[in-house]
């Protein structure tokens, strides 16, 4: 189960706790995890990903703080908020970060300036308004 819903990239240089929040709060926002779902016990996903315990630990503490699980002692973590709530905290700036990123490469790579970008933006945004 747990290998299907999150994936730890050893490769990338996003710390794994950071890997599995987003990959759990990722798997609630688009519905593969829903409100009063069990999710593996600790030491299950751990194995399952290969990574430590107190890792695991901590994202699930963090996410419970967050309102993202429920924690019922002795029964196990359940999901607690609806895909809306999951989203992680500064994704869209985050997002649009990459996304402009992604834009001001692309120009560089055919010549474009970033003054030429923004004034193209603006002049286009002008042309919308109206």
């Amino acid at each position: 189960m747990a290998a299907s819903l999150v994936s730890i990239d050893s490769r990338d240089r996003t710390p794994i706790y950071a890997q599995l929040d987003r990959g759990l709060r990722a798997a609630i926002a688009t519905g593969r995890l829903q409100v009063g779902d069990q999710l593996p016990t600790v030491r299950q996903l751990a194995v399952d990903l290969r990574v430590n315990a107190n890792t695991v630990a901590r994202v699930y503490a963090e996410l419970e703080r967050a309102g993202i699980l429920e924690t019922r002692r002795g029964i196990g973590s359940f999901v607690a908020a609806t895909p809306q709530q999951a989203h992680p905290p500064n994704e869209h700036a985050r997002r649009l970060r990459a996304f402009v990123t992604r834009v001001l490469g692309d120009a560089a790579a055919v010549g474009f300036s970033i003054e030429e970008v923004v004034a193209e933006i603006g002049r286009h945004r002008h042309h919308v308004d109206r």
